[in-house]
């Protein structure tokens, strides 16, 4: 469980994280659209772990694009919020997977032949 603390530090990088994914990073990113869709950070605030969720672009080669400018993001993170916090957190960028997760699971409940209920069981059920 988090602390208060760093939940609060949480979301401010991952605000930050997302204005320099959206403004600053065009080069990085090209026309991909980069989502921070969550925040970790360690007890001592030293360590962040990032999960980003790629769409548009190819989301392996962007993901690794990502990971391999780390230096300077986190040099662009200390510009933004170096004067509010005592500690940039050295970074570490996951894929999230969730919308995917969703997308599989959407067919998977799809695909599934579940007949219909009929009057009579409706009935039963609301007795």
């Amino acid at each position: 469980m988090e602390s208060k603390r760093q939940q609060k530090y949480a979301k401010l990088i991952q605000k930050e994280l997302g204005e320099i994914f959206q403004k600053e990073s065009r080069l990085l990113v090209g026309r991909g659209m980069i989502t921070v869709t969550r925040v970790m950070v360690s007890p001592d605030l030293g360590f962040a772990k990032a999960y980003l969720s790629i769409l548009i672009t190819d989301p392996e080669q962007t993901f690794d694009k990502i990971d391999g400018a780390k230096k300077q993001i986190r040099h662009q993170l200390a510009k933004r919020i170096g004067k509010s916090v005592r500690i940039i957190p050295e970074l570490a960028f996951f894929p999230d997977d969730s919308a995917a997760y969703a997308q599989h699971m959407d067919k998977v409940i799809n695909k599934l032949n579940i007949p219909k209920a009929s009057e009579e069981d409706g009935e039963e059920d609301e007795s």
